[in-house]
């Protein structure tokens, strides 16, 4: 397949946009879903706050720090059969956390592809979350483990998504990251996730206006977000809001954001 790869801009393209925040309340937030529909039910208010997002292009970050990275890497497939995204599209998904991360064994457990569209079953991811607490997460390596799972847990254990625009680069709705060491342990709410087989659960963030966002405008098709979800060592960033957002610098008629993101687990020796 033969792509058009734009060269990433080259001026700083911090903006100041509208991202949705979940207001403080007495009761636990919950989330009500379809594997393939967007969030019914929801049980708490989202407020949209103007908060000033920095172009990620003008600093080095990483996992460990900011609690996202920037890999450069192209993908041998185009994301359209279902077969491939779930075994070659994953295997480079494990392979990019083991290169950033350092760790022994990556296991990549779900994949979800999003479009920005009247008639697509996962739009765009408008409200700040993280998706993993630190109740929720090693619960799920429990469940995707089983007697492996304790063993494991022994060690370090992260979370690490990886998510990649597709068909086009990603110029509308891109994603912005909240530095992780800017989200207080206080900005982060639990929130009840529930599925039809089964409930999770994520943080959503209140908004503190010492949060730093951050963007990659015009994220290209060789280019992978890793994004920290969580991670059981204390020392390093642990959990990482993030969110879509109306870019205002998207150009007029660019096409609408598809994207596909991988969930993994990196465990260590």
């Amino acid at each position: 397949m033969s792509v058009e790869l734009l060269e990433p801009p080259a001026r700083d393209e911090t903006v100041e946009a509208p991202i949705l925040f979940l207001e403080p309340s007495e009761r636990k937030p919950r989330l009500s879903f379809g594997y393939d529909s967007p969030a019914s039910d929801i049980s708490e208010i989202y407020t949209p706050r103007h908060v000033l997002i920095h172009d990620a292009r003008k600093m080095t970050a990483s996992l460990d720090v900011q609690g996202f990275e920037l890999a450069h890497a192209a993908s041998a497939i185009d994301f359209t059969v279902e077969a491939e995204i779930a075994s070659i599209g994953r295997t480079e998904a494990a392979e990019l956390v083991r290169r950033a991360t350092g760790a022994a064994r990556v296991v990549v457990f779900d994949h979800t592809l999003r479009k920005r569209a009247a008639d697509a079953p996962r739009q765009p991811s408008t409200r700040v979350h993280v998706d993993y607490t630190a109740e929720s997460a090693p619960k799920r390596v429990r469940e995707l483990l089983g007697d492996e799972a304790e063993a494991l847990l022994s060690g370090r254990v992260a979370f690490v998504n990886v998510w990649r625009a597709i068909r086009h680069p990603a110029t509308d709705w891109p994603l912005v990251l909240c530095d992780a060491r800017t989200a207080a342990a206080a900005d982060l709410i639990a929130t009840d996730i529930v599925y039809p087989d089964r409930r999770g659960e994520i943080y959503g963030l209140t908004h503190n206006p010492r949060q730093r966002w951050f963007y990659y405008p015009g994220l290209q098709l060789d280019e992978a977000l890793l994004i920290k979800c969580y991670d059981s060592c204390a020392d390093v960033a642990r959990f990482t809001p993030h969110t879509a957002f109306e870019g205002p610098l998207t150009p007029r008629g660019a096409p609408p954001r598809q994207s596909v993101e991988f969930r993994t687990i990196a465990f260590f020796d």
